[in-house]
């Protein structure tokens, strides 16, 4: 899986030559299909140690894999950045970066856009894989969201708005 997503993006992580976008597709999985989700634990950019295992249960938890040279994930960035303010206490906003060589270029990211969440450095993709089997990530940017009891619960394959994030937000919130 990770073989396939990093070949469809690009040679380098400073080229955009080669990368397959997603469509957008969203994918919202039935409650009783729903499987727990990995614990992601990893660096963030800033180098503190962050887990999902310590989050807090009953929020909506949403992971965007991004990368600084992605430019979908520029330009999603503004509305993640407003959904995440708009759900706050509702929701936890993970960024998931990859592909940067070095932490320089996602540093840069976060501040130009004022990201306010916590972005984990996975550069060689080893948190991606934790879902694989499940529901992966298999295009940049993806943005996984798992519901307050702790399992995969949607998908969006490529860019997103902030309106379809604030509504699966609010709806996996609600126990749907």
């Amino acid at each position: 899986m990770l073989a396939v997503l990093l070949a469809g993006c690009g040679s380098a992580p400073t080229s955009t030559a080669g990368f397959v976008a997603g469509d957008g597709t969203l994918t919202v999985l039935p409650v009783d299909q729903r499987t727990s989700a990995p614990i992601i634990s990893g660096t963030t950019l800033d180098g503190t140690p962050w887990s999902s295992a310590t989050r807090s249960a009953q929020t909506v938890l949403v992971y965007n894999v991004w990368g600084s040279w992605c430019s979908p994930c520029r330009s999603e960035a503004p509305a993640l950045v407003a959904a995440s303010r708009r759900t706050a206490g509702k929701a936890t906003f993970v960024g998931l970066n990859t592909r940067d060589l070095d932490k320089a270029a996602p540093q840069a990211f976060v501040r130009s856009f004022e990201v306010p969440y916590v972005n984990l450095y996975d550069p060689d993709g080893a948190l991606l894989l934790k879902f694989a089997g499940q529901l992966p990530a298999n295009a940049i940017p993806s943005t996984l969201l798992v519901d307050p009891q702790g399992r995969i619960a949607a998908r969006i394959v490529g860019e997103t708005t902030e309106a379809t994030l604030v509504g699966l937000i609010e709806d996996l919130a609600a126990g749907k």
